[in-house]
């Protein structure tokens, strides 16, 4: 004959549920009630039928545990802080899907603030986080110029700051794959875009850029570089650019963009001008956001593994503050090539100024 269970105190209606009022309508202990709904070590001491009764009572009553308890009892707040230039970026947008499927798995939030690259807001918003009590940051092709009191991670940051780890593209072997495979079709009249100052690559991916050019004996005058100047996430970051590369009336049969943003906006640039993509100029860009293959022509684009960086960014800075692992001041991904419609082999026509 089974244990009679006595009755407990039914809840008021709208009574808020807690631990204590679980534990009165099921003549339970508080402690016990948690063990089992947080799976504590101890809850093998505790019989399935007791466990069964507290998790059918926590349903049946919509109880939720207090996360300010939760944060109290295990010191944490199982929060992080994520400084991105921009919410709207297709770049920063990718990063962040692959932060949040990962911290979704292991019970954290985190809080987005977007620094639209402002030197003060960078600045600013990591202290505004800690007062609310982040545990760590991530930090999205952002520029950071001096280390937190907190475990941090950069993605595509180059700096050497002392308690960060950098979440990096390999820029070296991304040049590699860009620019043999123009070579590789026969360009050798090749424009190319460098990045703004206020991107963390933008040093880096050039001066790569520029060894494998040498190497190839692909001569780089200035007349066929451009430098990008504005902070915008919109496809007329390119379109301005490439635009004075037309204007000065230089041939070149392809270009090699900052990013599939830039390229795009190019790509409207050589349109304006009477050049056909990749007819009389192949483009290529870089990142492969999510519309590059959607683009008409669809975009040969350096591929960064964006979801998956995300994803390592934030998998390495849980296991820095729960102190499971050590890490090297960098973390390389590797890039892949991927061709698409518009790079070809040169045709006899040349990029030059319109005329009139």
């Amino acid at each position: 004959m089974s244990k009679r269970i006595k009755a407990g105190v039914e809840p008021q209606p709208g009574q808020p549920i807690g631990l204590r009022v679980l534990g009165e309508y099921l003549n339970l202990s508080p402690a016990t009630i948690s063990l089992v709904l947080n799976n504590a070590p101890g809850v093998r001491s505790i019989p399935q039928e007791t466990r069964n009764r507290v998790i059918e009572a926590a349903a049946k009553f919509d109880y939720r545990p207090s996360f300010y308890a939760r944060s109290l009892r295990k010191r944490q707040t199982f929060t992080i802080g994520v400084l991105v230039p921009e919410l709207s970026d297709s770049y920063a947008t990718q990063v962040l899907a692959g932060v949040e499927e990962f911290l979704i798995e292991e019970g954290y939030f985190y809080l987005t603030v977007s620094h639209r690259r402002k030197p003060d807001l960078i600045e600013e918003y990591p202290r505004l986080l800690m007062d609310r009590s982040v545990e760590g940051f991530i930090l999205i092709d952002t520029i950071l110029e001096k280390g937190f009191n907190l475990p941090t991670v950069v993605v595509a940051g180059h700096k050497r700051i002392e308690g960060a780890t950098n979440v990096v593209l390999d820029q070296r072997r991304a040049a590699e794959l860009a620019l043999r495979h123009l070579h590789q079709l026969g360009h050798r009249r090749i424009a190319m875009m460098r990045g703004g100052s206020h991107s963390s690559d933008a040093d880096d991916r050039w001066e790569c850029l520029m060894t494998v050019a040498r190497e190839l004996k692909i001569t780089v005058p200035p007349e066929l570089t451009v430098q990008l100047r504005l902070k915008a996430s919109t496809p007329e970051l390119g379109y301005v650019p490439a635009k004075e590369l037309l204007e000065r009336g230089v041939d070149f049969s392809a270009l090699v963009c900052y990013n599939d943003i830039s390229a795009i906006g190019a790509t409207r640039a050589l349109a304006d001008h009477g050049l056909r993509v990749p007819k009389d100029v192949s483009v290529v860009g870089f990142d492969d956001i999510q519309g590059a293959s959607f683009h008409n022509p669809s975009l040969t684009t350096i591929r960064q593994p964006l979801v998956e960086m995300g994803q390592v960014a934030a998998r390495i800075l849980l296991q820095r503050i729960r102190g499971q692992a050590t890490f090297p001041d960098i973390v390389p991904i590797h890039p892949e090539l991927v061709i698409r419609e518009s790079t070809s082999p040169p045709g006899p026509r040349r990029a030059r100024a319109k005329r009139s």
